[in-house]
């Protein structure tokens, strides 16, 4: 051995046996390691799914009651709506400008207001649909053709999908007809002034008017109702079935 020369002794085969030993341990330690914590954080993004969604409500199968803003899935079953020249009929303007609050987050309605998500509603009532400049409408809605008159202004509302399957409007829609007929008269005064269509006169009689007369016209037809006895009138129609009896004695026409 020269002078300041450190020589090492090569190692004997079982230390290498040791050494491989000891290096296939550690990979399989590492491995497991990995595994195991593949496996936790798989564990804890489940847990925490459904930690976060446990507090929120979800849309039942089938509803318990109508929620405002929302369309019913239910389709048939319910209540009769009155047309759309109805409830103009009984509109109210100012009600409407509270429903259009729903929508300022996506139209303007004032006239030279700036397209938004949608396009600006000024003018709207009686307007070409999808004729709007500067906005781009989905191809469905370009395709319906027509005006936005009242009876379209109103289907569009209370269900746009429905309306126009592949509108960009994701807005579900308004379930209550006569905030859909209030808000239409709203937008009616920006820039429109259409005249009101006319509401049908029996549609548009008092709900309760119609059930007093025909009782008094049944009484009449009897014979049940006293001579000269006052009974409830809805117009010249039902006069005539609720005068008093003819005597006996009278002429017959």
């Amino acid at each position: 051995m020269r002078a300041g020369l450190l020589l090492t002794r090569a190692p004997s085969g079982r230390q290498e046996q040791i050494f491989g030993a000891f290096m296939d341990d550690r990979n399989n330690t590492i491995a497991g390691w990995a595994l195991f914590s593949g496996i936790v954080a798989l564990g804890l993004g489940s847990l925490s799914a459904h930690y976060f969604r446990s507090d929120k409500i979800e849309r039942p199968e089938k509803m318990g009651y109508e929620i405002e803003g929302v369309v019913s899935s239910e389709g048939e079953g319910g209540a009769t709506e009155e047309g759309i020249e109805v409830r103009l009929a009984k509109a109210d303007a100012a009600k409407g400008e509270g429903v259009f609050k729903k929508c300022q987050s996506c139209h303007t309605v004032d006239q030279g207001g700036a397209n938004g998500i949608g396009p600006n509603l000024f003018g709207t009532v009686g307007k070409t649909i999808a004729s709007h400049a500067g906005f781009a409408f989905s191809d469905d809605l370009k395709g319906k053709g027509g005006s936005w008159d009242w009876a379209n202004l109103d289907a569009w509302l209370k269900s746009p999908k429905g309306f126009a399957p592949g509108t960009k409007m994701t807005f579900a829609g308004l379930a209550d007809g006569q905030d859909r007929a209030n808000l239409i008269l709203f937008l009616n005064t920006k820039g429109s002034n259409l005249p009101l269509p006319a509401a049908p006169a029996a549609a548009a009689a008092a709900p309760g008017a119609a059930a007093p007369a025909d009782a008094g016209a049944g009484e009449a037809a009897t014979g049940a109702a006293p001579v000269g006895a006052a009974t409830p009138v809805d117009g010249p129609a039902k006069a005539d079935a609720t005068a008093a009896p003819v005597p006996s004695g009278a002429a017959k026409q």
